[in-house]
Formats: structure tokens, C-alpha cells, sequence
């Protein structure tokens, strides 16, 4: 036993700071405390005290100084650290917090600021009702991509109010378990897979009353009204360096919102963070199509991803849709062309590849017995530094990965002249339908860079079944495997919405069709057509995705977005260990491109599928990665924290562990060991 007075000698004064909305009480509460006392007895002894009554479940010890959280209430202050300089603010773990969605709306709700980023936005999207969290994060927009809109607001007079959607009485949002026949993959239809508009027995999850309508619309409808003014004001990287800027800002998702500076009614912007669309279904996932459609318009629309005149025309188009056939819904029903569209939009998701990998994996028995080839008249187009091009025809054969050219079909039987080995290929497709130019480009990794490569094709059906080819052999996959036939079809789709002829009744529309083309593309086509021969060009391409729903509209735009070259890239500028000069580094879905800053040019290409391994040296911030055939490299990211690199690496390494047959319970353990890092 020890004495009272020899108890006392132990025991040291802590100021404590309690965050309460409550006048005339005290904010600071000075407590006498020993160092084997627990966390959660210094919790018991402040609210003893305080002498409030009100439920303290969701409120915490915030330490100012470490930036940490002390969750951990079993263990005693000697253990985490505390001493009598130690600032604690008694605070709620769960705070309001803004987030900007892709549609570019605001959204007000209730989040947790103590658990992970991870666990935050899993939170955030069972809140907002979309599967699949694990492709979505937050960002932070960085200093250059404000500048800009600060600029504009120092010459208006009065910011205009921004309509926020408050969500914090929703069932998450509230502390409350979300309804689990909401989300769980046996769950019944709640939005119609041709409209997209959410089920009546959807609206009473998010509230009563009219807001429910008006949270389903926000959340699951596309409502294009944008400006060129509104698009003015907005960021448009012109450079590389510009879109590294971009990216710069994803915050950490193994700390919490508080660890890293996020405050109370601070905004975020919610993103799809990783390119990898998994398992959608228009029957439960109307929000979240919308959101990817929406990320992927405003992309285009601010040019953060290049696009040819002839592409931006049809994504003008689908985003028309929505327009006319708003305005033709008006005065007819749904009803007897219901089950018909709901079969197209099923067939359409059938031929949408939206998984890492993709395809279906029926056809086993014929991948492992039969491998096809391709054999044909091509052109051989090389780029020269003294000439401009030189055009070739060659006999052309494709078998497994690799392309062999000969002089004619009758040299075939011998050696060839030269032959492509594609695994690991960059593969860009150069193709004007309207000037019946079908060209693959090939950027072949050699010893010192890559070896560029020219082929031209004669016609759309040559094209989809070479280009096809040389996609799968990218990735190391042959023409056996079963995805083949479905990018043969998804590229012939994709060029028979370029292929369209101006009629009579699209020129005499303009006139007729109250629209808005300033709304549909970019400010650089704006300025070089006129509004009324934008409208025309609009509605001629319109022609030929008329006839489909609003939901097959969207996801024909996700697909023709994931068939641009540079989709589900992320730049960032990095300094190469060796390198006496700044490059940018392509992070994608499954590889990292070296990129030449100053031309755009791709240096060189790394798959994940031959990484053996990496890690980050922490002290000097540098990523290290090993590959086969003893190929290493390392480098220092300059743009944003090397640890932004590092996650996105794993995180898709993580993605790709995913399939359909398993639950929708996430490992979120493996997440964190995939992307911590030890620091």
C-alpha cells in the first residue's frame, strides 16, 4: 500500500479543451491525472466535471501538438505519450464536412474525421448510394488549380451562392447502419435501367418528403448547364505539367481527415481516383454511372484528356441525348418500349469492357486448343528525320503477341523481314472514319527508348480485328483469349458512332432544336465553329445514337472515354535517379509510362504484371521499383508526395485482387498493407 501522500507526488496537472456549443460553461478544464490513468478514465473524470448532460459517444481526444487521434482507450497516458505540455481538445469525431461530386454539386453531410480516408469515403458512398467505394477518394484541389478562380472573384462584386444538397439526416450520415437490402449484391432493382431514375422505395432511404426527390435527381440524373463563362472560370491545363497539377492533392487514405488538415466545413472534391469501373449495373448503380459519366464529360469539356474533332462530336452528341430526349419524353410514354430497352442497355452492358481485365471467361476449352492468327495486306508506315514518311505494303501476320511482316503472302514460309514482339507496347489508335484513315500506332519498348511503328489499315472491319489484337498483346494475352471478340465489337461500335452522313432532316433541325452546343464541348471548338454550325455538326452525329436510352448513352460515353489513349492516366513530375532532368511519370490501371515533359512523347513502359517488387526510401522521398530481367528504376516525385505514388500503385494492384464471385466486403487490411507504407 502507498501513502496519500506519496500518491499525490505522482500525480500532474493537464488543461484540458472541451469543443462544447454550450454558453456559460468552460472550455477549458484543468484535471489532476497520473500516469497510469487510461485513456478512457481521463474521459469518465472530464465529463464528470463538466456536469453536462448530453450523449458523449462520438467525441474524442484530439492531440493538437502530434496531430493524432487517442482512440485507443485502454491505454494509459504513459504509453501514448502525454505530459503535462500536451494539448487535448475533447472533440466529435464525426463533423460536417462539403464534398464536390464529379457533376460538379455540392453535397453537405456528416463525417467521420478520426477513422481512415479509406473507411471515410466507404462511409460517404453508402451515404450517396455507390457501390464499389474502393474506386473513389478525395482530393484536396492544390494551390495552381485555384489561382485562376481567384483571379475572377477579386473582380465581382458578390460570389454567387452555390445550391448545396444538405445530406446529414441520412441513415449513415446519423450514426445509423445503412439499409443493408440497399447494398448487398441479391438486393432488388432500385433505379430503372433506361432512365436511370431512382424506384419509389428508393426515395424513402434518403428522407421524407420532397428532398428525396430532389437528392435522387442531384445524385443519379445528368443536368448539362454549364457556359463557356462557367468554363472560363474553371481550371484547363494547357501542359503536362498542368495536369500533374491535378493530382497533386489525393489525400492520404490510411490517416484520418484531421491528420491531415481537412477542418469543419471544409470541401473536398469526391473522384474517382482509380480507373478500374467494376461490376456496373444500371439497375443499382444509377449514381454512380452518372458520377463516372459526369467525371468523364468534364474531363473532355476542360480538355484534361485530348481528343480528336471527330471524338468530341460524338461525345457532344451523347451528351445531346439527354437533351432531346427530354424534350421528346415530354409528350409520350415509356411503357411498351420498356422491356425492349432494358435488353438493349443489358446488351450494351455486356459488350461494355469495365473490369481491369475484362471479358468473359466462358470460352476456356477453345483459349487453350485454339490460337488464331491474322494474316493480311498492310501498310508499314515509318517515320523519317530527313524524309516525311515512307508507305509500304507488306504481308502482315499476327500470331500470339507478336506481328512478323514479309515482302508478299508467297514469302510467308520464310523468315520474315522483321518481327514485333507487342507485350508491353503502347498502343494509339489513329483513325479519321470520315477520311477513311484507319492507322495503329505501335511505340515498342527497345533498349533505349521506344521503337515507333505505323499501320495502316484499308478498312473499319481489318481495323477492329488488328487493332483488338494489339491491344490483348499489350497486356501479354493472344487473340484465343475470350475478351477478343468483345473489343472487336466494342472498337466497331466506337467507329460506327463516328461514321455518319449529313441528311436533310439534321440540316433543317438547327433551326427547330433549341440548344445550347456551347454546352457540349470544349472552349477550343467553341471558338472555332460558329454556335449555329456547331449545333448542325452536333445534331449530324446525334444521327446515329438517337434511338438509344438515356442510361446506354452514358455508358456508350464511359466507353468511347476508356478508348481515348491517354484515359486512366495520372501525371505526375518526377526527377529519375541519373537523370539530369525533369520528366513526367504516367501512373494507369497497369503500367507507369516514362513521358518526355517537353514533346509528350513516351519514353518508355513499365508493366505491373513484370513488377517483382517496390518500396519507398522515406528519408529522401524516393520510390524505388524492380522489375524482371533485372530492369530497376527510382525517382523522386516533384509534383506532389511520393507516398500519392506509391498508394496509386498498390491501390491498383489491389483492385485487380477483386472478382465478382467473392463478397463486396472489402479487405481492407490488404488495402492498407498495399498502400500504407511505413513512414
Amino acid at each position: 500500500m502507498v501513502s496519500s501522500t506519496e500518491y499525490g507526488s505522482h500525480t500532474w496537472d493537464l488543461l484540458l479543451t472541451v469543443d462544447h456549443q454550450h454558453e456559460g460553461v468552460e472550455k477549458e478544464i484543468p484535471l489532476q491525472v497520473t500516469g497510469d490513468l487510461h485513456v478512457g478514465g481521463l474521459m469518465l473524470k472530464l465529463v464528470e466535471k463538466i456536469k453536462i448532460a448530453q450523449d458523449w459517444s462520438d467525441y474524442a481526444f484530439w492531440w493538437e501538438q502530434k496531430k493524432c487521434w487517442l482512440l485507443k482507450t485502454h491505454w494509459t497516458l504513459d504509453k501514448c505519450g502525454v505530459q503535462a505540455d500536451a494539448k487535448l481538445i475533447f472533440t466529435t469525431q464525426h463533423k460536417m464536412l462539403r464534398l464536390r461530386l464529379p457533376n460538379m454539386k455540392t453535397v453537405r453531410l456528416k463525417v467521420s474525421f478520426s477513422s481512415m480516408v479509406f473507411r471515410a469515403v466507404s462511409d460517404i458512398c453508402k451515404m450517396l448510394n455507390i457501390r464499389r467505394s474502393e474506386e473513389l477518394s478525395l482530393l484536396k484541389q492544390s494551390e495552381g488549380t485555384l489561382k485562376k478562380k481567384k483571379k475572377k472573384d477579386k473582380n465581382s462584386k458578390e460570389p454567387a451562392t452555390e445550391d448545396i444538397l444538405n445530406l446529414c439526416d441520412s441513415p449513415v450520415s446519423s450514426g445509423l447502419p445503412a439499409n443493408a437490402g440497399l447494398y448487398s449484391k441479391t438486393m432488388t432493382p432500385i433505379y430503372d435501367p433506361v432512365s436511370g431514375s431512382p424506384a419509389s422505395s428508393t426515395m424513402t432511404w434518403f428522407s421524407d418528403g420532397s428532398s428525396a426527390e430532389q437528392s435522387c435527381s442531384i445524385l443519379a440524373l445528368s443536368h448539362p448547364t454549364c457556359s463557356p463563362e462557367m468554363l472560363a472560370e474553371m481550371y484547363q491545363p494547357r501542359t503536362l505539367a498542368d495536369k500533374a497539377k491535378l493530382n497533386a492533392g489525393w489525400l492520404d487514405s490510411s490517416r484520418s481527415l484531421m491528420e491531415q488538415d481537412v477542418q469543419e466545413e471544409d470541401q473536398l472534391l469526391l473522384r474517382f481516383k482509380y480507373y478500374t469501373f467494376f461490376d456496373l449495373n444500371p439497375k443499382y448503380d444509377a449514381v454512380r454511372i452518372n458520377q463516372i459519366y459526369e467525371q468523364a464529360r468534364w474531363a473532355i469539356l476542360l480538355e484534361e484528356i485530348d481528343c480528336t474533332e471527330e471524338e468530341m462530336l460524338i461525345f457532344a452528341a451523347l451528351q445531346a441525348q439527354y437533351h432531346v430526349s427530354k424534350l421528346s419524353l415530354s409528350s409520350e410514354t415509356q411503357d411498351s418500349t420498356c422491356e425492349l430497352e432494358v435488353d438493349e442497355v443489358e446488351a450494351a452492358l455486356s459488350n461494355l469492357e469495365v473490369t481491369l481485365e475484362g471479358g468473359n471467361k466462358s470460352n476456356i476449352l477453345e483459349d487453350i486448343t485454339d490460337i488464331p492468327k491474322l494474316a493480311d495486306n498492310l501498310k508499314l508506315v515509318r517515320p523519317k528525320k530527313l524524309a516525311l514518311k515512307a508507305i509500304k505494303t507488306y504481308w502482315f501476320v499476327f500470331r500470339d503477341t507478336s506481328i512478323s511482316y514479309f515482302k508478299n503472302k508467297e514469302s510467308a514460309q520464310g523468315e520474315p523481314i522483321e518481327k514485333l514482339n507487342l507485350k508491353g507496347c503502347e498502343v494509339v489508335p489513329d483513325v479519321n472514319v470520315a477520311a477513311k484513315k484507319f492507322g495503329i500506332k505501335l511505340l515498342i519498348p527497345v533498349a533505349d527508348g521506344m521503337n515507333e511503328v505505323y499501320l495502316r489499315c484499308d478498312n473499319e472491319d481489318q481495323y477492329a480485328r488488328w487493332m483488338a489484337a494489339c491491344v490483348l498483346a499489350s497486356k501479354g494475352r493472344t487473340m484465343a483469349d475470350s475478351s477478343y471478340q468483345p473489343e472487336v465489337q466494342k472498337i466497331l461500335s466506337f467507329l460506327q458512332m463516328k461514321n455518319w452522313t449529313m441528311c436533310s432532316q439534321a440540316a433543317s433541325e438547327p433551326e427547330n432544336v433549341d440548344m445550347k452546343p456551347e454546352c457540349f464541348v470544349s472552349p477550343r471548338y467553341t471558338k472555332k465553329f460558329k454556335s449555329k454550325q456547331l449545333t448542325a455538326r452536333i445534331l449530324e452525329a446525334h444521327q446515329n445514337v438517337s434511338q438509344m436510352s438515356l442510361v446506354e448513352a452514358k455508358l456508350r460515353f464511359i466507353q468511347a472515354w476508356q478508348s481515348l489513349p491517354e484515359f486512366g492516366l495520372s501525371y505526375y513530375v518526377v526527377r529519375f535517379k541519373g537523370s539530369k532532368k525533369d520528366d513526367v511519370l504516367g501512373v494507369s490501371y497497369n503500367r507507369l509510362i516514362r513521358i518526355d515533359m517537353a514533346t509528350g512523347d513516351p519514353i518508355t513502359t513499365w508493366r505491373f504484371s513484370n513488377m517483382k517488387q517496390w518500396n519507398v526510401n522515406w528519408e529522401i522521398r524516393q520510390v524505388a521499383i524492380e522489375f524482371d530481367q533485372n530492369v530497376s528504376i527510382a525517382f523522386t516525385c516533384l509534383s506532389a508526395d511520393c507516398k500519392i505514388i506509391h498508394e496509386y500503385i498498390g491501390g491498383y494492384i489491389f483492385l485487380s485482387t477483386r472478382s465478382k464471385d467473392h463478397n463486396e466486403t472489402l479487405d481492407e487490411e490488404l488495402f492498407h498493407k498495399l498502400t500504407g507504407g511505413q513512414e
